[in-house]
This record gives C-alpha cells, sequence and structure tokens, in this order.
C-alpha cells in the first residue's frame, strides 16, 4: 500500500509540474490566475487520476449514424448506414430508434435491452429474415411502435410480443399463412392502414399464395377455430351422433327379428280339452 501511495504521489507530482511550471518568483494574483491550465487540461488532469492513468475514448457512432432532437426527443438515426448488425454505440436515453434500410438479416436476444426508455423502432426495408423470441427484451413497459415491414419474414415467434403493447406494421414480407401468423396477429395491434399488405407468400398452401390474410381469418381452417373450422367440428359431431342413433336402431331390430323368427319355429300347443260332469248330463237329461 506504501508503494502504491508513493507512485501516485509521484504521478500527482508529475502531472503538478507539466500543468504548472516552477516560478521562482512570488506571482501576483492576475499572475496566477493566468498561470492556471485551460479547463480542458484540468479535465484530463481529472480523468487520468480517476482511470489510473488512461483517459477513455468516447464511443463513436457507426459512420452514417447521428445524434439529433426531434420534437424534443433523443433520435438515432441510421438509415440507409450499410449496417449488417445492429450498432453500439446507441445512446441509452434514446427514444426514436432508425434503423431502416439497411442490411440486417437478424435481430439477436437483447438487441435493445440497453434502451431503457426507447418508445419507436423502424427496422424496415433490411433482409430481416430471423426474429429471436427476446429480441425486444427489455422494451415491455416502453416500446409503442415498431416497423418490421418490407423484409424477408415468413413468420416471427409469438414469443417476441409478449408483454409489448405496441402497434406494428408488418406488411411487405413474405408471410407463411398458418396458425402461428393468425396467433401473432391476435397478440398485437397492427398500425392503422397496415393490414392490406399483409399477403400470403410461398411457404403457404398453395391455394393461399398471393391473397390478403385478414379476409382469410375466420373463413380458413388454420387454428381449427374459425367459421370453417367451427363448422367442420359440427358437422363431424352430428356425423358420429347419427351413427350413434343408427346403429342403436340396428340392432334394436335385428334382435327382433331374431326373437321372432325362434318363436315361429315353436310347434304350436293344444288347448286342453274341457272334461264333461255326469251330473251336467243327468240335468240335461232331466230337462229334456
Amino acid at each position: 500500500m506504501l508503494a502504491v501511495g508513493m507512485e501516485f504521489s509521484g504521478l500527482i507530482l508529475h502531472l503538478w509540474g507539466f500543468f504548472f511550471p516552477r516560478s521562482y518568483s512570488t506571482p501576483g494574483l492576475c499572475q496566477s490566475v493566468a498561470m492556471l491550465p485551460p479547463a480542458g487540461h484540468l479535465l484530463s488532469l481529472l480523468l487520468v487520476i480517476g482511470t489510473g492513468g488512461t483517459v477513455p475514448s468516447p464511443q463513436l457512432a457507426p459512420q452514417g449514424c447521428y445524434v439529433a432532437e426531434e420534437a424534443g426527443e433523443r433520435t438515432f438515426r441510421c438509415s440507409q448506414a450499410g449496417l449488417r448488425a445492429v450498432p453500439a454505440g446507441i445512446p441509452n436515453d434514446t427514444r426514436k430508434l432508425y434503423l431502416d434500410a439497411n442490411l440486417l438479416a437478424s435481430v439477436p436476444a437483447g438487441a435493445f435491452q440497453h434502451l431503457p426508455v426507447l418508445e419507436e423502432l423502424d427496422l424496415s426495408h433490411n433482409v430481416l429474415a430471423h426474429l429471436s423470441g427476446a429480441a425486444f427484451q427489455g422494451l415491455a413497459g416502453t416500446l409503442r411502435h415498431l416497423d418490421l415491414s418490407a423484409n424477408q419474414l415468413a413468420s416471427v415467434p409469438m414469443e417476441a410480443f409478449v408483454g409489448l403493447q405496441i402497434q406494428v406494421n408488418l406488411s411487405a414480407n413474405p408471410w407463411r399463412c398458418d396458425c402461428a401468423l393468425q396467433e401473432v396477429l391476435q397478440r398485437v395491434r397492427l398500425a392503422p392502414g397496415t393490414g392490406t399488405g399483409i399477403v400470403c407468400g410461398p411457404g403457404s398452401r398453395s391455394d393461399l399464395v398471393g391473397q390478403e390474410f385478414l379476409p382469410l381469418v375466420g373463413e380458413e381452417e388454420l387454428c381449427g377455430t374459425g367459421r370453417g373450422g367451427a363448422r367442420h367440428s359440427t358437422d363431424v359431431a352430428l356425423l358420429v351422433t347419427m351413427g350413434g342413433w343408427l346403429v342403436l336402431v340396428v340392432a334394436y331390430l335385428a334382435q327382433y327379428v331374431w326373437q321372432n323368427r325362434d318363436g315361429t319355429r315353436r310347434p304350436l300347443k293344444r288347448a286342453p280339452a274341457l272334461p264333461v260332469h255326469s251330473e251336467d248330463s243327468s240335468t240335461l237329461s232331466t230337462v229334456v
């Protein structure tokens, strides 16, 4: 500890000698003020002392990106910057982030979790084909608008939108129209006027390719819960019920026919003759 203290004291003395050259005359007040180093030198001195002798270099924004104030909100724009990954150096007080018109192919987990006040995120006009289920982790309480339009998304994990209260633009993507997409659309709110742009892509059933997805919801048997699926389920239940009744009727008729056939095979029994009593005969003779 003593050696560290001596080294630190030596560093202070060395820096003091650099910023305050030794003067053998006693300066006046004005001269003393004039001899003070510039504010930038003092800041450098504090940074050197605080960081153990190294001055940290500020993290610069990528080329083509800049920070701006729009409507009083901190905005970070990286449009058409040729980015292939989410850039570093985004200020953590950014409220609007524009990464549109780049070459982003995926968004990894936690890509924006260091932006605690982000409200608007534009990822449109990229080549996104994959979203992590935790791509928007940490944005549940702040994110309000998300633009994923004009990408290469065929599907997105529903987990990516859990907890988000957002308006999202999903138009102009080659969507695979299936039950998974239907469940995603039930969880999010589409940005006004963007629903017609959700069109079934090549990964969908051949009879759905090129059709708008929203009108199909409830008409096609995607999850078995639409009107088509409900009608199919009702028909199956009706057929099962009718089949059960038919089996019961056939069984009853078979039993009835079998019992009657056994009855026809049995010989008829003659009725016993009534005995004639002698008293009756004598009475009849007397009457005659």
